[in-house]
């Protein structure tokens, strides 16, 4: 086996390549888009080269065929709760069903990532966010949603053979769209609607600025200080929404409010990968046409949950309840979609998959994302609860 350091653009297409090479043939496999792989190692459009840094590798057999591939990264604001060493990250990894060869990966990202001070690394994780490419499926490998990376099953040996252990499960749930919900739901949504000082609406495409300014309200009291996380500003939010208008539906991003206050929000995309399964990794001018097409026509019959929150002071009081069946009443009975899967859950984070099992759903797929301690001696520790 050969590696070689992507450097140049025909290493890089390799990269892309391997993806695909050994992935075609599998059952529910999806490719992802070119570019949005791309973007991910681009300074210019990946904002965690600021702090960090990355490099890849593209695996050849003695015939040069390709045979595997393995990014590994350092970033500084990269931490989870408890980390008492720096952690780097490996992921994009794909290889052949050979032990001695995922070894050969490991260990090339292993002494990067030593070089640079780091004392454990996980993967697979992606170089930046957590919504992306994040985690290997150990369950409901099928059809992944957009932005989840696919492998076949025997990659989790490949991993646990070497001596990755599990840090925490990635959970995803799932429901069909038609069946009716558990009559908990009719019944705190009732009690609610009886106060006229609720109220909810879905967003709307020409008022997107005053939809991010009640987002950016409700993400700063619900989420902003939480492991970590930092307050957004009006700003950021209507570019992330002005990206998202293209595929968005506006009868699946919803907002409750109290007295015209925004206290909920429940935001929802059509899942894009029913339409980016047909466009073999592309997105030229041809796909863009074709995606105009299939969205016309309906091909896309699921939706994806982004994120569901309440804000403090309205938690525990039924406004969950009421935002989803106020949803419901247009999704169930107006709309086309079938499925509705949810991005994951960590199992560090209880509370949030109680609410998630309390909507009726089922479990569609599991994650998993492992860590790897350099020090082999040292006492491995599971990501701790939130």
């Amino acid at each position: 086996m050969q590696l070689i350091v992507v450097e140049n653009e025909k290493t890089a297409r390799q990269f892309l390549d391997v993806h695909v090479e050994l992935n075609r043939e599998q059952d529910g496999w999806i490719q992802p888009l070119d570019k949005d792989i791309e973007e991910v190692f681009d300074p210019a459009r990946n904002k965690a080269f600021r702090s960090g840094e990355c490099i890849r590798w593209v695996m050849t057999d003695a015939q040069g065929r390709l045979a595997g591939r393995i990014a590994a990264f350092v970033n500084k604001k990269y931490r989870s709760k408890g980390d008492d060493v720096p952690v780097g990250g490996v992921g994009f990894f794909d290889c052949i069903n050979d032990q001695e060869a995922a070894n050969l990966l490991f260990n090339t990202a292993k002494a990067w990532l030593q070089e640079r001070g780091m004392g454990a690394m996980d993967g697979p994780i992606n170089f930046g966010d957590r919504d992306r490419w994040w985690g290997l499926q150990v369950e409901g490998y099928k059809n992944p949603p957009y932005g989840m990376s696919y492998n076949p099953p025997y990659y989790q040996q490949l991993f646990e053979n070497y001596g990755f252990r599990l840090f925490f499960n990635q959970i995803c749930f799932a429901l069909n769209v038609k069946d009716r919900v558990q009559e908990k739901f009719y019944t705190r949504h009732a009690a609610l609607a009886k106060d006229p000082a609720y109220s909810a609406r879905h967003i709307k495409k020409d008022r997107l600025e005053d939809f991010a300014q009640d987002f950016t309200t409700i993400y700063n009291k619900a989420w902003a200080g939480h492991g970590g996380g930092k307050e957004i500003t009006k700003e950021q939010t209507l570019v992330l929404f002005k990206k998202m208008k293209p595929v968005m539906d506006e009868k699946i991003v919803w907002f409750a409010y109290y007295n015209n206050e925004p206290i909920a929000c429940w935001l929802n995309l059509p899942e894009l990968n029913q339409y980016f399964k047909h466009m073999g990794g592309k997105f030229g001018l041809l796909q863009k046409l074709q995606f105009l097409w299939l969205k016309m026509t309906g091909a896309c019959r699921k939706f994806t949950g982004i994120v569901f929150g309440v804000v403090p002071e309205f938690q525990g009081k039924g406004v969950d309840a009421y935002l989803i069946m106020e949803g419901a009443s247009i999704i169930q009975g107006q709309m086309l979609y079938d499925d509705y899967e949810m991005q994951w859950i960590g199992d560090f984070n209880p509370k949030m998959i109680n609410i998630a099992e309390s909507l009726g759903t089922y479990r569609s797929r599991r994650l998993v994302t492992y860590r790897y301690l350099f020090d082999r001696e040292k006492e491995f520790r599971r990501h701790p609860i939130v």
